[in-house]
């Protein structure tokens, strides 16, 4: 039988993979002041501003999508708009190795389906390293009914240990990389929706129905 992980292990490793996502942009800040403290060169200090820009934007954008993705968002029972979840999903995903196309309407939907949309999106960015395009759509056209998002791109692949663990195989060997797939079979579950990965010719559908 599938093992489950315990709550504080759940917890902690979903931290884990929200600390992974803001180093690099706030590191990146950090180097900027750097520069500016030391650099009297007007040049430089003009570069180093504007990697800080760049930086702050990239770290508020993955704040605001984590918080919709991991976090509360509300209290329970609460309902998103796929209108806010396309922001969010567009300031953390999209730039110029890959492209979003984001074919739902803006309806209201219960707080556990956007969050699963977006961990779906995730584990679709991890099929595609190299950039490329993601388009997102609902089942039948119907959003009650589920998503589905297809990923394009050079040497897409099916993300492993994804195709496992989508399919519920439990918390075993699960660590901070693996529990994005594994949280995102947990949400579908609750959903009442069943998650998978599989390949579709070029490209490779994630999906929850």
């Amino acid at each position: 039988m599938a093992t489950t992980l315990a709550g504080l292990d759940l917890a902690a490793l979903l931290c884990s993979r929200v600390c992974h996502d803001l180093i690099s942009p706030t590191g990146a800040i950090v180097n900027g002041l750097e520069v500016l403290e030391e650099s009297k060169d007007t040049e430089t200090r003009e570069f180093a501003l504007a990697l800080i820009r760049k930086s702050a934007g990239q770290a508020a954008a993955r704040l605001q999508f984590c918080r919709l993705a991991f976090g509360a968002a509300g209290s329970a029972g609460a309902e998103i708009n796929l209108g806010d979840a396309e922001t969010v999903a567009r300031g953390f995903i999209q730039d110029e190795k890959t492209k979003l196309a984001w074919n739902l309407p803006r309806a209201q939907l219960p707080k556990n389906r956007v969050k699963l949309l977006l961990n779906l999106l995730l584990v679709a960015t991890q099929a595609i390293p190299r950039g490329g395009a993601l388009a997102v759509d609902a089942i039948g056209g119907d959003v009650g009914r589920g998503f589905r998002i297809s990923a394009s791109g050079i040497n897409a692949r099916v993300p492993q240990p994804a195709e496992r663990l989508l399919a519920g195989a439990g918390g075993d060997g699960v660590d901070a990389h693996a529990i994005q797939p594994y949280y995102t079979a947990l949400l579908a579950q609750d959903c009442g929706l069943r998650a998978e990965v599989v390949a579709d010719g070029e490209a490779i559908v994630i999906s929850a129905q």
